[in-house]
Order: structure tokens, then sequence, then C-alpha cells
């Protein structure tokens, strides 16, 4: 235990994602060693991604203004949506190239321990966007564990009254991966979605 502010700062690194008490011990001593200017520099933009950065009015990603980019994108295919957990799987699918319609933030997943049902998520908002009957197929990119798969279900038995096409990423051994390696579900998985030899 450091005294007073040094242990203030340890304490609200550590409370980070993924910063466990020896990370946010590192940091601290780093950022005192630091430049003071570096210091102010990361302070600055701390407080400025707080007041500057908003959620999209359509789609619920990170936006610096009303409507994200991607919603803005003119060229993208309105009729098909891609709904995923969080905004850093934007990102993700984004970097694959492959997808060009629009995408639904949930903000989370289904967690009955974490106290998170569906009215936690913004699945009202994706039911009004499906209103107007311009989707026409909605993709299920959740996490594959047991929070997604719960959303993913969950999801799935509210859009298919609606005539939509529902479809979910397909799963299975990663490339470059070894069998010995791969849990069940993952290996249970690859055999479900075996496809043919000519694909």
């Amino acid at each position: 235990m450091y005294e007073g502010v040094v242990q203030d700062l340890i304490d609200e690194l550590g409370r980070l994602p993924g910063v466990g008490p020896k990370s946010a011990q590192r940091i601290a001593f780093h950022l005192l060693q630091a430049d003071p200017t570096d210091v102010r520099r990361l302070a600055d933009a701390l407080v400025e991604v707080t007041v500057k950065v908003k959620f999209c009015r359509i789609c619920f990603n990170v936006s610096s203004e009303e409507e994200c980019r991607i919603c803005r994108d003119t060229r993208r295919d309105v009729s098909v949506i891609c709904i995923v957990e969080e905004y850093k799987d934007v990102v993700a699918i984004e970097r694959t190239r492959e997808f060009k319609g629009r995408y639904h933030v949930l903000g989370g997943a289904i967690s009955p321990i974490d106290g998170i049902g569906p009215e936690q998520l913004h699945i009202r908002e994706l039911m009004v966007r499906l209103a107007d009957g311009a989707v026409t197929e909605v993709i299920l990119a959740t996490d594959p564990n047991l929070e997604g798969e719960a959303t993913a279900t969950y999801l799935t038995r509210m859009l298919k009254p609606l005539g939509l096409r529902v479809t979910r990423l397909a799963s299975g051994l990663p490339v470059g991966g070894d069998l010995e390696y791969a849990d069940e579900v993952t290996l249970g998985r690859a055999f479900v979605g075996r496809r043919s030899a000519d694909d």
C-alpha cells in the first residue's frame, strides 16, 4: 500500500478491465516517471473522449457525431444488419472488409448472473429499426460463449416471426489451429458446420 494520491491512482487504474493490481502499479509508476507533458496529454485525451464521444442514435456504435460514419455511408447495404454485442466487435468485423451492411450494437449480452436482461440491451431500438421493412436479413454475430448464445437464441425467437432471414456467423476450428487443442464445443460446431471439400 502506498500513500495518498499514489494509491488512489493505482486503485483507479486497477478498476480498468484487464488491469490487475500489479499492472496498475506498473502503469502508475510509469506515469510518475514520465514527462509531465506526456501525462497532461493523456489526461486531456481521457477528458476529451468522455466529452466528445457519443453513441450513434441509429446503431449505438461510438461516434463523434449524432450518427456514426457507417450509418451515414450511403454505399452500405441497408437491407442487412449485423447485430453485435459491443462496439469493439464492429471494428473486428470491419477489419475483414467482408461485410457491407449496417450494424446494431446491443451494448452487451444477456447474463442473468450479472443482472443483464433483454431490457438492459438495445433490443427495443432494434425492433423499431426493423419496423419499416427495409431490412431483409439479420446476422447474429454475438460471442460464442454462454451469454452470446443466450442472446442469439432470444433474438432468433423475436426476429423469426417478422419474416426476416436470420443467420449466424459460422463457427468452428480456427485456421492454423490444432485439433488436439480445440475444446469440445468448437470441435462439435466444426462437424455440424462442415461443408463440401469442393467449396
